[in-house]
């Protein structure tokens, strides 16, 4: 099974923490271990990342360069995005305003990928969403 990580997510299990320092939670550390997952990250989420970090936000203090490269080494499937990706940002309904969201939301969809969050707000959306 295919699981896309939202980016805080993403960021969680590349440091082996949770936002607040400690251990992954142990329904996110279960799905990673699983042998049947084959953990997916989104080219979105390291633009996020270069965004974020850019503008001095200590929650994406990371290197999108390093997180990428660590993420290909440790066996990730990077999912570019694609035009179809983005035009599908138009008829999601109005729920999340975040745009990086809003198009993880979009490709979950499109490639039949279950994106993994911690966001109540991304959770309400339809389609293969699952909510730690």
């Amino acid at each position: 099974m295919r699981v896309l990580l939202d980016t805080h997510l993403l960021l969680w299990a590349a440091e082996g923490r949770t936002g607040t320092g400690g251990e992954l939670p142990v329904a996110l550390s279960r799905l990673l271990l699983d042998t049947v997952t084959i953990p997916v990250f989104s080219a979105i989420s390291i633009l996020e990342v270069a965004i974020k970090s850019g503008l001095g936000r200590p929650d994406f203090a990371v290197n999108p360069q390093d997180l990428r490269r660590g993420l290909i080494e440790n066996g990730w499937e990077e999912l570019p995005v694609t035009g179809r990706h983005a035009a599908a940002v138009a008829v999601l309904p109005p729920i999340h305003k975040d745009p990086f969201d809003r198009l993880l939301v979009a490709q979950a969809t499109i490639e039949g990928i279950t994106l993994v969050t911690a966001d109540g707000l991304i959770a309400r959306y339809p389609g293969p969403i699952r909510r730690l």
